[in-house]
């Protein structure tokens, strides 16, 4: 077992996430032996004691790279909790549903990858896109805990200042900004779908995977745009703040930290 037991490792992509975990905490940089990797290291007050917590940044988009930064963190720092905020696309609109507002937290219970399928003749096909026919091959991770139990009850109660969706999140390997994609390759599969965006999946693989213990599993990403034709970036830095206003919550005042 590492050295370094650590409370959380908290993941994030872009350098709008980046600025947003930065404000969370005071952070100091990191390094580990032989890995080129930049870490950042911060502690959080809990029950009289200071519970390490360990950031990193993505050095590119996408599954792959969420899924190999994952894996080395949780190797490095046995993490309880691995957690990755940042901002998502709603699919209220989609779904018409007036739910879902810009900052609004996707507080996922499980991750699916929409772009496993297999791409066929229009004929042959369960979906199209005008002569491109798609077969879709869905995989999903699931997350169980009682940790999810604390977070249900928290997001329900007076203390939580944040508003929550909770349901499935989905993973692709692309950005979505065409509701066409959206409707058909994501909804058509997992109707409750509540989010969309491209590293979570990789996030929840790695760490389901992993040695023992695994770490608990945490993707609360903030709704920036609907994944339609007017997609843009204003609403980013706002998603980001409130993703990791509700991640500095969980970790100061509801998560349990059951190392030594």
């Amino acid at each position: 077992m590492s050295a370094y037991k650590t409370y959380a490792t908290i993941i994030y992509v872009t350098e709008t996430e980046r600025q947003a975990v930065m404000r969370i905490f005071d952070w100091k940089p990191f390094k580990m032996p032989n890995d080129s990797q930049q870490y950042m290291e911060a502690f959080v007050k809990r029950d009289g004691k200071k519970l390490r917590v360990i950031s990193a940044q993505q050095d590119e988009m996408g599954m792959t790279a969420s899924a190999t930064l994952t894996m080395k963190m949780i190797h490095h720092f046995t993490p309880e909790y691995v957690i990755m905020p940042g901002i998502a696309a709603g699919t209220g609109e989609i779904r018409n549903s007036d739910k879902q507002i810009y900052g609004d937290v996707v507080m996922a219970n499980s991750v699916w990858n929409f772009s496993n399928g297999k791409f066929v003749s229009p004929h042959k096909a369960e979906i199209v896109f005008g002569e491109i026919g798609f077969m879709p091959r869905p995989t999903a991770v699931n997350f169980t805990g009682d940790y999810l139990e604390k977070i249900s009850k928290h997001i329900v109660s007076d203390k939580n200042e944040f508003h929550i969706h909770c349901g499935p999140l989905a993973s692709g390997t692309a950005v979505v900004a065409n509701k066409t994609i959206l409707k058909k390759q994501v909804i058509t599969s997992f109707d409750d779908t509540e989010g969309v965006e491209m590293e979570g999946y990789g996030v929840a693989y790695a760490a389901t995977h992993a040695f023992e213990p695994k770490p608990h599993v945490i993707i609360a990403k903030s709704i920036c745009d609907f994944a339609n034709e007017r997609k843009d970036d204003r609403f980013q830095k706002f998603a980001a703040y409130t993703s990791c206003g509700f991640v500095k919550d969980l970790l100061e005042n509801v998560l349990e930290y059951t190392g030594e």
